[in-house]
């Protein structure tokens, strides 16, 4: 008897002991296709800090750069679909769906949308050599010497190069895009002089514009930024109609169970839902955005009809 007594017991603790085996039960990775420094890995470390400590797991950042962010996400598509590889996307991956439609993944195909994280508007900073200090300005010495200045971006595909090629299109200008491996490089660079201009997340390039080692001449939303108020919209500026940000998300690998992919959301949306992650992110001049899984699947199927059009119409090819 005292045996069956035994067995019974075993049997009652069960549900118990598995109910403690949630997810995730070892360390998560975030990918980050990008080079280091530039907005993705910093809200990425960001976020991972705050998820470890809402699930009581580690949460580590790996950036895997290179080809226009395809490296790093390709080995995510790769990754079992378990929820413990994650990657941090950007609008750069909607972007490449058209922009590089030979890529060895395809990202509503071989992802799953987990949560947006926020969204910034873009600005565009010339080196102080460059001879303007309005966009009106720029503009009118660009089409005075086609060809003759320059643009950086992190690479082919990113919201920089983009915003870069979308601003050359509705303006009619000829600037040369120069792409790096990542967001520092390019900065550095115009910081330096090495190269005339470029379209950066104002949550990073603020600071330069601040210290007056760049002219910032416009922002790229649709108001102006709230952390640069005296500077002007690229569409106040002289460039009607224009606009185009940055935002941030996650992603995991298609075929990740739901509980997982309900789980991570559900502390994502709540972590970016605080007022004092609110107040920090504001005063980076970021944005939180808040979506389902379902509602974000859906933003992303916009996102790359918004920009497949743009591609097509503005004749955009990568470099």
């Amino acid at each position: 008897m005292k045996y069956l007594i035994r067995f019974i017991t075993v049997l009652l603790l069960l549900p118990t002991f598995s109910g403690a085996q949630t997810y995730p039960t070892k360390p998560v990775k975030i990918i980050v296709p990008f080079a280091a420094g530039g907005p993705a890995d910093n809200y990425a470390r960001f976020m991972a800090q705050r998820l470890q400590d809402e699930l009581k797991q580690s949460f580590i950042v790996e950036d895997k750069p290179g080809a226009g962010s395809i490296i790093g996400t390709d080995f995510v598509a790769k990754s079992p679909a378990d929820g413990y590889t994650l990657l941090m996307m950007s609008n750069t991956q909607t972007v490449n769906e058209s922009l590089v439609p030979n890529k060895p993944f395809q990202l509503m195909k071989d992802f799953v949308a987990v949560a947006p994280i926020n969204f910034s508007d873009l600005i565009l900073v010339i080196n102080p050599k460059v001879p303007a200090k309005s966009l009106s300005e720029l503009i009118s010495l660009v089409k005075a010497s086609p060809g003759k200045y320059n643009y950086a971006s992190s690479g082919n595909g990113t919201p920089y190069h983009m915003a870069g090629e979308l601003f050359k299109s509705m303006a009619g200008l000829d600037i040369i895009h120069v792409p790096y491996k990542g967001s520092s490089g390019a900065r550095t660079d115009v910081l330096g002089g090495q190269v005339d201009m470029m379209f950066d997340a104002v949550t990073t390039m603020n600071e330069y514009v601040k210290e007056n080692k760049v002219i910032a001449l416009a922002t790229t939303g649709k108001s102006r930024s709230a952390i640069t108020p005296s500077v002007p919209t690229v569409n106040e500026a002289g460039v009607p109609k224009y606009e185009t940000t940055i935002w941030l998300g996650i992603m995991a690998p298609k075929g990740t169970p739901n509980t997982v992919i309900n789980t991570l959301n559900t502390s994502i949306r709540k972590i970016i839902s605080q007022q004092e992650v609110k107040d920090t992110w504001a005063k980076q001049g970021a944005l939180p955005l808040i979506m389902s899984p379902n509602e974000f699947q859906k933003y992303l199927d916009a996102d790359i009809a918004k920009w497949g059009a743009i591609v097509k119409s503005a004749g955009i090819k990568p470099d």
